[in-house]
């Protein structure tokens, strides 16, 4: 919970009531690799701090699973479109890593919303940092060729391409992993 704490106090003055009120309400939830943090068609019913692990954002295909987002420690994630209208999720969640995140519900998130100072700016913030990721990801995909992409992943998250197999960074940027691996001999 100290890095939750240490993420908040980045970025705003928590009140020890606050804090006390907030941190009561996580709950630390453990996920080994490879499992499922939210399935298709279940309903979101949390948002998450990724205390250790990666996870991904993805659609199971028959032969290909189409990959679009990843999260990292000390950032959120969330089904955070189903979570918002509580419907059913399009997509799943996975762990590529263990996982352990530090979750509070729905109906717990809406309590801090209502009796913390602090609980809308959390809020906010978590959103602000979902949509700017999502936005970035969507432009890209759209402006810029494969190479691109990939070699703008090398700068600005280079731990993606440390730690996710390429299969997975090959379905991220919109390509299958032949021609990554063709783009990755053509850089090196």
């Amino acid at each position: 919970m100290d890095r939750i704490k240490q993420y908040f106090d980045s970025l705003v003055v928590m009140s020890d009531t606050d804090w006390e009120l907030f941190s009561a309400k996580l709950v630390k939830t453990e996920f080994p690799k490879k499992s499922l943090i939210l399935e298709i068609g279940k309903t979101e019913q949390y948002l998450s701090f990724i205390e250790k692990g990666i996870v991904r954002f993805n659609i199971p295909k028959l032969d290909y699973d189409f990959i679009f987002g990843f999260a990292f420690e000390n950032s959120f994630v969330s089904g955070y479109d189903s979570f918002l209208t509580q419907e059913p999720s399009s997509y799943r969640l996975e762990a590529i890593t263990d996982c352990i995140l530090w979750r509070i519900s729905y109906s717990d998130l809406h309590l801090i919303y209502e009796t913390t100072q602090v609980g809308n700016f959390i809020g906010r913030k978590a959103i602000e940092d979902i949509f700017l990721k999502k936005m970035k990801r969507e432009i890209t995909l759209l402006e810029d060729s494969a190479k691109t992409r990939y070699l703008n992943l090398m700068q600005e998250q280079p731990e993606l391409i440390r730690n996710i197999p390429l299969k997975y960074l090959a379905s991220y940027i919109g390509i299958r992993p032949q021609s990554l691996s063709r783009i990755r001999k053509e850089i090196y």
